[in-house]
C-alpha cells in the first residue's frame, strides 16, 4: 500500500517560513518524480514545484519562484518544501504526490500526470 504523508503545515504571519514534509512509503521512491500541488478555497489545484527523480530538475510556478524550495532525500523516502516570504495568498491545502515515470527533466505539471496522493496539509498566511 502506498502511502504519502504530508506535515509541516500551521498557522503563520505573512513574511514567515514553514517547511513542508512528505514521507513516502510502500513505493520505490527513488524511481519517482514528486510534487507539491496546493488547492485554495474556490480555486483550481496547481502544482507548486516538482523535483525529477534523483533531484536533479526542478520546476516551481512563478508565484513562488525565489521563496519556495523543493528537496528530496531518497535515502529517506522523503520530498519537502521549504517556504519563505509567505504571503496570504499562498494559503491553501498542500497536497503532496508521485509520479512514476523516471524522467530526466520534470515533465509532469498537471494532476493527472501523478499516479498517488497525501491528504494534505493546510498552510494559512494571515496578513
Amino acid at each position: 500500500q502506498v502511502l504519502l504523508v504530508e506535515s509541516g503545515g500551521g498557522l503563520v504571519q505573512t513574511g514567515d517560513s514553514l517547511r513542508l514534509a512528505c514521507a513516502a512509503s510502500g513505493l520505490a521512491f527513488s524511481m519517482y518524480g514528486m510534487g507539491w500541488f496546493r488547492r485554495a478555497p474556490g480555486k483550481e489545484r496547481e502544482l507548486v514545484a516538482a523535483i525529477n527523480w534523483n533531484g536533479g530538475s526542478t520546476y516551481y510556478i512563478a508565484s513562488v519562484k525565489g521563496r519556495f524550495t523543493i528537496s528530496r532525500d531518497n535515502a529517506k523516502n522523503t520530498v519537502t518544501l521549504q517556504m519563505n516570504s509567505l504571503k496570504p495568498e499562498d494559503t491553501a491545502v498542500y497536497y503532496c504526490a508521485a509520479d512514476r515515470r523516471r524522467d530526466s527533466i520534470v515533465r509532469s505539471f498537471r494532476g493527472e500526470d501523478y499516479d498517488y496522493w497525501g491528504q494534505g496539509t493546510q498552510v494559512t498566511v494571515s496578513s
